[in-house]
């Protein structure tokens, strides 16, 4: 089979059952695992991801005002690797080619590919994509295999007791600012904590800083979607918010590398509530760290 995956986490998924020898193209955004870094990439945008995060929300919302695509796929490339299965989501459209684009550029191949699309709003979903990714590569024992065993991961991590829960505020992108919704909620459960900032399985919201004081958190974690500790470092030292500036400067920070462990909905999420246990229990590690603002 001729495997596509259009987005980070589908790479992923294929990758970690085992049957990254299928896939002939993946995304622009596609990182991990190493192994298939050297596939033809089928996407790009026109958006500069090097830009401060104001001016991508800025560029993205004027793309999608404008009827433009966020991301874009290259159909010459997309017909020459004939793929004979495409992975996509309908998610997000800033994360991945828009799933109506994928439907009408592969009817037009001969033949048609089959086209799966992930649909994870929050762990139970990211469980059932990995089935379905395992069904279509026909990796069914294998991906049952990785569900439990990510499942047993999460349930090994049992935090110590505390006298309290600490209150955990997750923040997804910091100017405008927005807290992280879907699974993260369930990843900060698991590592002890309480997200009082979203829901499982509810949308990343939008917020003002104004409103985070009352919602009285114990922590703040920082971790930004498609980005690093490095970028998002630099984003906290750009933040000209004073309403957020004085939050950030009355509780203890972390920064959790959201582009590698808990922005995408694949294995690696598994890794993301252990490292934000291990940020409310004040280590530091790969892909976390302590963040400590300039005094005012």
């Amino acid at each position: 089979m001729r495997v596509i995956t259009l987005l980070p986490a589908a790479t992923e998924i294929v990758a970690a059952l085992g049957g990254a020898g299928s896939l002939v193209g993946i995304s622009h955004e596609c990182d991990y695992p190493a192994s298939v870094q050297g596939l033809p990439r089928v996407t790009a945008t026109p958006v500069n991801i090097a830009a401060a995060g104001a001016a991508i929300d800025a560029e993205v919302r004027r793309l999608r005002d404008a009827g433009q695509a966020v991301i874009g796929i290259a159909a010459d490339l997309l017909r020459r690797l004939a793929p004979d299965l495409v992975i996509t989501q309908d998610l997000c459209e800033v994360c991945a080619v828009a799933d109506g684009e994928v439907h009408r550029l592969t009817t037009a191949l001969h033949p048609a590919p089959a086209i799966l699309s992930l649909e994870a709003r929050d762990l139970h979903g990211i469980w059932s994509d990995i089935r379905r990714v395992g069904q279509a590569l026909d990796l069914k024992d294998e991906a049952e295999e990785l569900v439990l065993g990510l499942r047993s991961r999460l349930k090994r991590l049992l935090p110590s007791p505390r006298a309290k829960t600490p209150r955990v505020l997750c923040i997804e992108w910091l100017d405008p600012l927005y807290l992280a919704g879907h699974w993260v909620p369930e990843l900060v459960a698991a590592a002890g904590g309480q997200d009082v900032g979203a829901s499982p399985g509810s949308h990343s919201a939008r917020r003002q800083w104004g409103e985070l004081r009352g919602l009285k958190p114990d922590h703040v974690m920082v971790m930004l979607c498609g980005f690093g500790v490095e970028r998002a470092r630099a984003e906290l030292r750009a933040l000209q918010e004073p309403e957020g500036l004085g939050l950030l400067r009355t509780v203890p920070v972390s920064i959790i590398d959201g582009n590698a462990y808990t922005s995408r909905p694949g294995p690696r999420v598994v890794d993301g509530a252990q490292r934000i246990q291990w940020a409310l229990t004040g280590q530091s590690s790969t892909g976390v760290q302590r963040w400590q603002p300039q005094p005012a």
